[in-house]
Parts: structure tokens; sequence; C-alpha cells
């Protein structure tokens, strides 16, 4: 696949992959130091911990710090840096909050502590949105009074759609995420061929799945003909999970989400519909989002708009490592600037300074 890239790449094209998963395989597997020089990729939005707020970070700092709750949140939000700390030092510092890799195991909790409230903080795309909605309704249906989710789950396209629609950002074709194509299928990324001309494809996360994706990018965009390819077929069906996506029809609408980088898209996040307001955390222990701009000196927004690499941002290798790390694309296992640095995958552009 590498010899018939070299043989179709005609001019310098910009790639991005828009998911933190893709960004770490490719870094694994030294994707990048293989391609033509043609070929430059950038990361996208994909990673759910990156793009979460900093406004949403210490809404629910305050919500595990100030508040007699359990908070039950996956592991790489445990140190995403808010304005007064992270989770894991309010942990420390007694809070009680506890690392699940389900909203199912948070709900185990509630069954089995009624004295206490439980409240699974609610991060991610289409790809862990239905377990949530599934972890709701379970609770109805058990009867749960003790169970509600602080909210932050989001949609891909109406971001990849911002992303397209934004200055600055010239992507010529789309390494679109294999995960959440499951669960919504093909058809909404067709606008990305019909109103902006950039070629998409649908990956799995072996490496040959990958190359696969980029050989048919490479072919399409030299050959001027933008369209949206599935090259994941094995999981991705057309019409996606029609399961999962009534499931999450049935627990939430549409609403306003603000991403890291891209600012309030209108519409890309997931409410809680009428029917289920009660399991809605900001609304049971009436949270406030307030205004917040940390000046950190990072440049994870300018990175998750493909509009730099992560060797660009000052801080990277030296303020700013995996140990100690600055901003939440350091902080995430799906993090581009986490994967830069781990993989020392920095094809033209300097190495880390510090290991």
């Amino acid at each position: 696949m590498v010899e018939r890239l070299r043989e179709i790449s005609k001019r310098p094209i910009k790639l991005m992959e828009v998911c933190g998963t893709h960004t770490m395989a490719i870094g694994k597997s030294g994707i990048r130091t293989v391609l033509p020089a043609e070929i430059e990729f950038v990361s996208g939005p994909g990673c759910p911990v990156c793009v979460t707020a900093d406004s949403d970070i210490d809404a629910f700092m305050e919500l595990a710090g100030e508040r007699r709750v359990t908070l039950v949140t996956y592991g790489d939000m445990m140190r995403v840096p808010g304005s007064a700390g992270s989770l894991a030092e309010l942990k420390a510092e007694g809070a009680d909050i506890r690392v699940a890799y389900s909203s199912l195991e948070a709900l185990a909790f509630a069954r089995g502590e009624p004295q206490k409230e439980i409240v699974f903080l609610g991060v991610g795309f289409e790809t862990t949105a239905p377990a949530t909605a599934h972890a709701v309704k379970s609770a109805v249906a058990e009867g749960l009074p003790n169970f509600s989710v602080y909210n932050l789950h989001k949609t891909v396209p109406l971001a990849i759609r911002a992303l397209l629609a934004g200055d600055g950002v010239q992507i010529d074709g789309l390494i679109l995420p294999g995960h959440v194509s499951v669960i919504i299928g093909e058809t909404p990324y067709a606008f990305i061929a019909a109103e902006f001309g950039v070629s998409g494809a649908i990956a799995g996360f072996e490496p040959p799945e990958i190359m696969a994706a980029i050989v048919r990018l490479a072919g399409d965009i030299n050959a001027g003909k933008p369209r949206i390819s599935n090259i994941y077929t094995k999981a991705v069906e057309p019409e996606g999970n029609l399961v999962a996506q009534g499931m999450l029809d049935e627990v939430f609408a549409p609403g306003d989400a603000e991403w890291r980088g891209l600012g309030v898209i209108p519409g890309s996040g997931l409410e809680f519909r009428e029917g289920f307001a009660s399991f809605d955390a900001a609304k049971r222990f009436s949270i406030e989002r307030r205004e917040v701009r940390l000046d950190r000196g990072c440049s994870c927004g300018e990175i998750l708009k493909g509009m730099i690499k992560p060797s660009d941002c000052p801080l990277f290798g030296s303020r700013c490592t995996p140990e100690r790390p600055v901003g939440p694309c350091m902080v995430s296992s799906e993090g581009t600037c986490a994967a830069y640095y781990l993989y020392n995958d920095m094809a033209n552009v300097d190495q880390p300074t510090q290991m």
C-alpha cells in the first residue's frame, strides 16, 4: 500500500484523523513515518476528554468537591486540570470519586449504596452515549432515585461541519471515526463531500485498515472526486445501529455544547428529554456553568483543529509531559500530544526534549 500511495500521490494533501483512537493507532504503528512526503497528517477533535471545555471541567469539579455526592468517571478525566485542580487532587483530599469502565458500573454503585447520591460523569460521543442512555433507562426500570448523570455527551458530525466551515483550516480528506460510525452509519457524513468538496473514509483501527483508508483518500483527492467511503464494512452498516440510535433518541435530544477550540456548536450536544430530566445532575444539584478561560499557555485548541502540531506548542515535551500534563491533549489516552510524545511520532518536526 505504501508503494501504491507513492504512485498516486501527485500533489501535497493534508489529511486529518478525526478520532483519538486513530491518532494513537497511527502513532503506535508508525504510519506517519512511511507516508510519501506529499501527505501531511493532522489530528482533529475526536478525543472526548480533550474537547471538554474548561467551564464544564470546573462545573463537575464543583459537583465533586462541594456537594455530598459520589462522582463516578472514566479514568482519563481524573487528571484533566480545571481552574482549581483536578479530580485526582480532589480525591486525594477526601472527595468520593471513583473510576469506572462503564455507566453500568456507576449504576451498580447506586444499586448497592442507596444511601448515597451517585453521579456518573457522562463524557464521550455517539460511541458511549447509548450506554449512558441504557443506564438511565435501567435506573427508571429499577426505581433507583439516587442515580443521575452530569451529561457532557457530544455528537461528531456537527463538530466536523464547524471545523470545515471555520477559518484557517484547510483539510483535503478525513479519516472518519470507526466507533462512532458503528452507531450512526454513513449517511450523517454525506455533507462533507457534497457541501465542502472534502473526501472522507470510515476506517477501522488496525494499521492495514488505516492505510487502506489513506490510499482511498489519496486516490479520490488526486482524481478530484470527493466522496465518502466506508473501509470498515465489517463493523459499520450503512444505516448504523438502529437500536442504539433509538435508545439515544428516546433519552436525549440535540442541544448546544461547547467544544474546546471550536466554541459552542448549536445542536452538537445531547440533552435529557423532558421525561428523563430528573436524571440531569446539573439540575438536580443546581450546578451552573460559568465562563472560564484558563491561560495555561498550552495550544490544545489549535491542535484539536489541526491548525498546528504538538511540537508547535511551546510547552510540548518540556513543561507539558504525560507525567506532568498541562493540557488535556497530553492527559488523555486518546490525546494527540500524548500520542506524539509516547510514540515519538514526529516526522518532519522536532523531537521532544524530555523523555
